[in-house]
């Protein structure tokens, strides 16, 4: 979906090279989120500050393979991820927001155990919509949300 997207982490250029999971850019972030079904939205961070990214870079794939719910994965690098935290209330990255046709279903932020991740993901995509959280100004890149 992007043209011009800086130079990503060849783990985070595998990601996208070996898997469903595509790159947004700004002009396309809103029009991949608005489209029906589920999607998931990777929020990475620049993984020489978070090491965590890198992590979940390898776990997406096998993450989304294992969920009972089909789901449409977009990767915000850490630029636009950084531009975005605000929308979805994201307090810690990297994060993965859940979506269905564009209404929020939820968010997942740090970096997590296979079983939580697995839990937590079914959950939030048999969930009704909830509005979105109370927006929230700063992001730390490994805090603990306050």
């Amino acid at each position: 979906m992007s043209a011009a997207l800086p130079q990503l982490h060849p783990l985070l250029a595998r990601l996208l090279a070996r898997s469903d999971c595509v790159a947004l850019d700004e002009p396309g972030f809103d029009d991949f989120a608005r489209r029906p079904g589920e999607a998931l939205l990777f929020f990475a961070a620049d993984p020489q500050k978070v090491r965590e990214t890198l992590d979940l870079a390898v776990i997406l794939p096998e993450l989304t393979r294992a969920l009972t719910h089909p789901v449409r994965v977009g990767l915000l690098e850490p630029g636009l991820a950084q531009r975005n935290a605000a929308r979805y209330a994201l307090a810690r990255f990297p994060a993965l927001v859940f979506l269905r046709g564009g209404e929020y279903l939820g968010a997942i932020e740090g970096l997590r155990d296979w079983a939580e991740y697995l839990r937590l993901g079914e959950q939030l995509l048999a969930a009704p919509a909830r509005p979105l959280p109370a927006k929230r100004i700063a992001v730390s890149a490994g805090g603990v949300r306050d």
